[in-house]
């Protein structure tokens, strides 16, 4: 009797094992029923990506965009209050300001902000954005 009830077990158990083997190997990675983040994911998420700008071109930012003036000249587009954050000088930029090589910017909030192109200008953008 206790053999039977032994093997009972052990193929229960055999059988939940397996079942769940099954489950977790229909599930496609990174979708919603396995949401493990990929590196490709972690890769697309967190690259720049270069724009080029001409003189008068505005690059508007969405909330948490981050920009990086790589060559060039360019001014800050703040709202009538604030400015843009200049992460790396730990400032403000308000509109008209120049904006410094290299400098990291983070736009606040999507409410106009942003960087005009005084001259031909490189920059690294990270986020949403649009080119007024």
């Amino acid at each position: 009797m206790k053999k039977s009830m032994i093997l009972t077990v052990v193929t229960v158990l055999t059988l939940v094992l397996g079942i769940t083997v099954a489950v977790a190997a229909t599930s496609d990675p990174g979708s919603e029923t396995d949401p493990i983040v990929t590196k490709s994911y972690v890769d697309s998420k967190s690259s720049y990506t270069p724009i080029s700008l001409t003189p008068g071109q505005k690059l508007i930012g969405g909330v948490g965009t981050e920009v990086i003036l790589r060559s060039g000249e360019a001014t800050a587009i703040g709202n009538s209050s604030n400015g843009v954050s200049d992460i790396t000088a730990g400032t403000d930029l308000m509109t008209g300001q120049a904006v410094g090589l290299n400098h990291l910017l983070l736009i606040p909030r999507e409410d106009g902000r942003g960087i005009t192109a005084t001259t031909d200008i490189w920059v690294m953008v990270r986020g949403v954005y649009s080119i007024q």
